[in-house]
């Protein structure tokens, strides 16, 4: 029997994203003039107000304020009628030092032996229903919200959008698990005062069917936009109005998306949080690892969709275990058990290992704090960062190393295929 299934997404100027860019934002800063730097650093977000907190070990100052602030106007918090810009708003930094008690378990005379940064299991997903090898449902949310801001910061078609905004997609799928149509699609943006409130949803309503949707349809494949039918329930703004959002309508806290920030759902969730951490925290590091191996293994054929769970003791470098699950959709004549067991030597997931197979000790990381770390373009980019001294630092890095397809030949070597 055909089934649903549904993913959200949210846009950079979602109190929650604000907070994770802005921690993301610290980290990169930190990692560009240390990199050695440990950071666990958490942002509240609220009506005029950013609250920073968290623990750094690092050779390196930074104005965080300043950072915090260029953060809030980049995403597009630039006008008091807001009530939070990044010009005007409070910030209050309560960061102090690191433990101690928590470094000694991570550092190590030889960096080979670096323990975990903590205890916990991280998962890693792929699926074969986007090019991307991400679900499909999530994919679309992202993309939705992408374009919307595209459409924002271009201010001619859809002129009075502001920054906060979420999306929804409900995909129908048949019982062989393959998608059949778009069942239903729901997006609330923030937009400007209208005098008239029904004309105004009706505005909304029709821009964002007539104006987005084939936005997006042009960016996605022939078979992808076909799903997209005339039949499709789209809920547009159904509480009515939305013009108080963003931090002003809801506190944002680091870490709260963190379904959006994977897989939407699908696959699983070690419940471990991304931004704001360095990658000797395995939260993020292992998590990222685990998404390269599940993306290698779909792409090199080994199997439709693959789950992989790694685990680890807090200051211990090799992992507990590997478990795989390709959900019956191997192509192996062997269990997932074994397929586990040629992966784990395939593999080296000790952190210090993934740090420098994926190279995580760069600043790397404003850019994943919004519309999902994973799925993500690899890329080199040119960061330039400033510290408080006027030292200017001018970089290049590669993004989303964790997306590359660089093991698929030995994979296929190593299984026979």
């Amino acid at each position: 029997m055909p089934y649903l299934f549904t993913s959200e997404s949210v846009s950079e100027g979602h109190p929650d994203k604000i907070s994770d860019q802005i921690s993301d934002a610290l980290i990169d800063n930190f990692l560009a003039f240390d990199p050695k730097s440990k950071v666990a650093c958490e942002t509240l977000v609220t009506t005029g107000q950013v609250v920073l907190a968290g623990e750094v070990k690092s050779d390196t100052y930074l104005d965080v304020q300043k950072i915090a602030r260029d953060v809030i106007n980049r995403i597009g918090y630039t006008k008091g009628e807001y009530m939070f810009d990044g010009n005007s708003c409070g910030v209050l930094s309560a960061i102090h030092e690191q433990s101690p008690d928590i470094n000694q378990g991570v550092d190590r005379t030889s960096p080979e032996d670096q323990g975990a940064g903590d205890q916990g299991m991280m998962f890693g997903y792929a699926t074969n229903e986007t090019t991307n090898y991400m679900p499909l449902a999530l994919d679309l949310s992202h993309m939705l919200l992408r374009e919307l801001s595209a459409l924002r910061r271009e201010g001619k078609d859809i002129p009075y959008l502001r920054p906060d905004a979420k999306a929804q997609v409900t995909i129908e799928y048949s019982d062989e698990n393959v998608p059949q149509k778009i069942k239903a699609i729901v997006i609330s943006t923030q937009h400007d005062d209208f005098d008239e409130e029904e004309a105004m949803l009706a505005k909304i309503k029709s821009d964002i069917i007539s104006i987005l949707i084939p936005r997006v349809q042009a960016k996605l494949s022939k078979g992808i936009a076909a799903l997209f039918t005339d039949n499709i329930t789209y809920h547009i703004n159904p509480t009515g109005k939305f013009v108080i959002g963003g931090p002003h309508g809801d506190a944002g806290l680091t870490g709260r998306k963190i379904i959006v920030d994977t897989y939407g759902g699908k696959g699983a969730h070690g419940g471990g949080a991304f931004s704001g951490k360095d990658p000797s925290k395995v939260d993020r590091s292992a998590a990222y690892a685990t998404r390269h191996i599940a993306k290698n293994m779909v792409a090199a054929g080994l199997a439709d969709e693959v789950l992989v769970q790694v685990s680890y003791a807090i200051g211990v470098a090799q992992p507990m275990g590997l478990y795989i699950n390709t959900y019956g959709t191997s192509k192996l004549s062997m269990k997932d058990g074994e397929i586990a067991e040629k992966i784990e030597k395939i593999f080296d997931m000790r952190p210090y290992a993934i740090e420098q197979r994926l190279k995580l000790r760069n600043p790397i990381y404003e850019e994943t704090a919004a519309y999902g770390h994973m799925g993500r373009e690899n890329e080199v980019v040119t960061k330039t960062f400033v510290s408080p001294d006027g030292t200017s630092l001018t970089l290049d890095v590669e993004l989303f190393t964790w997306e590359k397809l660089d093991y698929v030949d030995r994979l296929k070597k190593e299984f026979g295929l």
